[in-house]
């Protein structure tokens, strides 16, 4: 019975996922630079298709058509679905539950929030109850303190407010020396812009840098999709630098400077380095004297260094470490005017995972006076950040200190979340590598494993006629047969050839042996049933 209700879910699957998936390829040479092919989010049922608008997909914004976002695609989309039916009918499907592997979403797959930050944003947004003796009961001394001390800074204590365009300013100050604390040199709140999250300030330096597809940004390979999709929506040409697999996803100078002047003598003028560090999808961590050479890099092509810093606390490999790309410049005898840099970092990651509450900010640096107006306006555009994530992200940047209250519990909760982190990367690291085929860089930090697949000719055959890349129907086989859900390396660029997944590490530890052992199983029937 379960072997015909898997071969059903199969078909089904196949069929669906068909109809709403694009070629994955995302890049067709080393040359290129860029491949408007993405996985579709959204089943499109052909009887909506005319519209007394005229909008159809031939008169829609061709940007839109161009990006894509693999991490939400079609195989998020059937998973999804096939939830819904567990849901409504369960024993219909050759397992139990779907295990979400596709997306950085702790408290989705069960992570706890920090008690401290939750309390503090519990007492902001109901100020009535501080006052009241219950409350000293329910709530720590510190975190009443906090929550004090925040309403204070805000006009009206009114957290439903609009705030001014880069964040109300106490909330900034605390950010700032937060970030001063960290790197060990002087932060300037008007340089931060508190943001939902890290996707509108990526959004809004590409709004700033990108005139036409002659102007190109300098990006990882493989990257987060939020940079090729961005690059795309504002019209700029993504040049990609390809990370070293063989050396734990290395990052190159001669490979940026090759591709830097291959984009140059294509008439492309670059403007700017995506960095990712810790990485996203390949979780290395830089090592200090590769992120100087990087910095020099940038100073002497005149390149805008875009620091993607949002995993700066995921950190597990015991021989490496987080140092801020500001911290390396300053560090070298770089002053702000001597090089541009824009430093994103977000509520979402780290030990917090606090995604739903849409906090960050960007720190940026090395810009004139009357282009820092212009970012203002852009800013000014959406009016303010959402406070609640103001508040949560001056909290990270300030948590509980040595002698408050909560300071013991904080430190356990913290220490609790990365170091469970880390034994789940090491064992996923693990089970990957015992796999025929497939080989695994160490997760030194962030919150994924990017295994490499040696697929069988046969396997990649059988892709192809499909019309999708030979990890899309790896994904897409080990969905329907297991419920575990992973994104495709393809959706995020790869060396052409290879072909990859990205996994993330954020299960709960209960779920990694089951995760494991429908992985072992899985992969061994699909390489006997496509061996050579």
């Amino acid at each position: 019975m379960r072997r015909f209700v898997a071969e059903r879910t199969k078909h089904l699957i196949r069929k669906n996922f068909l109809s709403s998936s694009n070629n994955h390829s995302f890049l067709s040479s080393q040359s290129s630079f860029f491949s408007s092919s993405s996985s579709s989010s959204t089943i499109v049922d052909p009887s909506s298709m005319e519209s007394s608008s005229g909008v159809t997909l031939q008169t829609i914004n061709p940007k839109v058509l161009k990006c894509g976002y693999a991490v939400r695609g079609a195989i998020v989309t059937q998973a999804e679905k096939l939830n819904e039916q567990l849901k409504k009918e369960p024993g219909t499907l050759p397992f139990d539950e779907i295990l979400f592997c596709n997306i950085g979403n702790p408290q989705s797959l069960g992570q706890q929030p920090i008690t401290f930050f939750r309390e503090v944003l519990a007492l902001c947004d109901h100020p009535t109850i501080l006052d009241k003796s219950e409350t000293q009961g329910l709530f720590s001394a510190d975190s009443i303190e906090r929550a004090w001390q925040i309403l204070d800074q805000i006009p009206g204590r009114a957290t439903g407010a609009y705030s001014h365009s880069q964040g109300i300013k106490g909330l900034r100050e605390t950010i700032a020396a937060g970030i001063e604390a960290r790197d060990g040199f002087p932060a300037n709140p008007n340089d931060i812009f508190l943001t939902d999250g890290a996707s509108p300030g990526v959004h809004m330096m590409m709004q700033l840098l990108l005139r036409s597809e002659q102007d190109g940004i300098l990006c990882p390979i493989p990257q987060y999709p939020l940079y090729s999709a961005s690059i795309a929506l504002h019209g700029g040409t993504l040049v990609p630098y390809y990370l070293d697999e063989a050396t734990g996803w290395g990052l190159e100078i001669s490979n940026l400077k090759s591709q830097l002047e291959t984009a140059r003598s294509k008439g492309v003028t670059v403007r700017a380095l995506v960095v990712i560090n810790p990485g996203n999808p390949t979780g290395q961590v830089l090592a200090e004297e590769n992120q100087k050479q990087i910095v020099e890099f940038c100073k002497k092509e005149g390149l805008v260094l875009l620091a993607d810093e949002v995993y700066q606390e995921n950190v597990y490999a015991p021989d490496k470490e987080f140092y801020s790309f500001k911290k390396i410049a300053r560090s070298m005898g770089h002053e702000e005017k001597d090089i541009s840099l824009v430093s994103f970092q977000s509520v979402s990651k780290g030990y917090y995972g606090e995604c739903g509450k849409r906090g960050g900010y960007m720190e940026v640096t090395g810009f004139s006076a009357d282009v820092r107006e212009q970012i203002y306006k852009v800013a000014s555009v959406n009016l303010c950040s959402n406070i609640t994530g103001q508040i949560l992200a001056s909290l990270v940047m300030s948590p509980p200190k040595v002698g408050d209250e909560s300071y013991v519990a904080y430190a356990a909760e913290k220490e609790g979340i990365l170091s469970s982190l880390a034994r789940r990367a090491k064992t996923l690291e693990d089970a990957f590598n015992s796999l025929e085929g497939v080989t695994c860089n160490k997760a030194e930090g962030a919150m994924y494993l990017f295994p490499r697949l040696q697929l069988p000719e046969k396997a990649i055959k059988a892709a192809e006629a499909e019309h999708i890349a030979a990890d899309a129907y790896y994904a897409r086989r080990l969905l329907e047969e297991t419920g575990i859900v992973v994104v495709p390396g393809s959706g995020f660029g790869q060396v052409p050839g290879t072909w990859h997944i990205r996994c993330t590490i954020l299960p709960q530890e209960d779920k990694i042996p089951a995760i494991v052992e429908r992985l072992t199983a899985f992969h061994k029937k699909f390489m006997d049933e496509y061996r050579d």
